[in-house]
């Protein structure tokens, strides 16, 4: 069962232990960007239309672990086998020397029968700075845009890259709306380790008496 607890809209809300809590931004492009001019970086974008779920686990894993990223990691192997299994989903890894090092993931009719959500986006710890992350995008773009699209659109958090959402401006994005995340934090209940999202306060709950 779903739990609820009134929130102030005009100040602080007090969440139970356990719990933990962040600001999302929803961005949207409602027309095609100019095409993208590509550079030579030796890296290739490679859409994988049947996703090795280990594959897939371990690159969301090293994308995703410094900032909190945890909407995959609890779901069970037949859930994410499902969601990537639908015709509407399409995976995108972003390849160096044949290894993953950024993913991609699209969600045509997300939002609307012409929209396209960019469910997830990111790159390697290693490769950010280098180019890559734009060279994944300019790639998502050009797929998200075809076939009748008419809005592309994608969120981020608080929690996530501090460079995310200026990136997301600069590819073309417009914020147009805010939503208030809470969850049970990952770190506690095993899907994540305690060393995940450092910047985030991990708060052990109190036992009860």
């Amino acid at each position: 069962m779903t739990q609820t607890i009134a929130l102030d809209l005009d100040g602080y809300t007090d969440l139970p232990p356990g719990r933990i809590a962040n600001v999302v931004t929803y961005l949207e492009m409602t027309s095609r960007p100019a095409p993208a001019v590509a550079a030579e970086s030796g890296r290739t974008v490679r859409h994988v239309a049947k996703p090795d779920l280990a594959a897939y686990r371990d690159l969301y894993r090293r994308i995703g672990t410094d900032w909190l990223w945890f909407s995959r990691a609890v779901m069970s192997d037949d859930e994410l086998a499902a969601l990537l299994a639908k015709p509407s989903t399409e995976i995108h890894f972003l390849e160096q020397d044949g290894a993953p090092i950024g993913l991609a993931e699209l969600h045509r009719g997300e939002g609307g029968p012409a929209n396209v959500e960019i469910a997830m986006f990111g790159v390697v710890p290693e490769a950010t700075g280098t180019g890559a992350a734009r060279q994944l995008m300019n790639a998502a773009l050009a797929v998200a845009w075809d076939g009748g699209t008419e809005r592309v659109w994608l969120h981020t958090c608080s929690f996530d890259h501090p460079a995310a959402l200026r990136f997301y401006k600069r590819s073309g994005f417009t914020p147009f709306k805010f939503a208030i995340e809470v969850s049970t934090d990952p770190r506690l209940d095993g899907h994540l380790p305690r060393s995940a999202g450092p910047h985030v306060a991990l708060i052990d709950p109190t036992p009860s008496a």
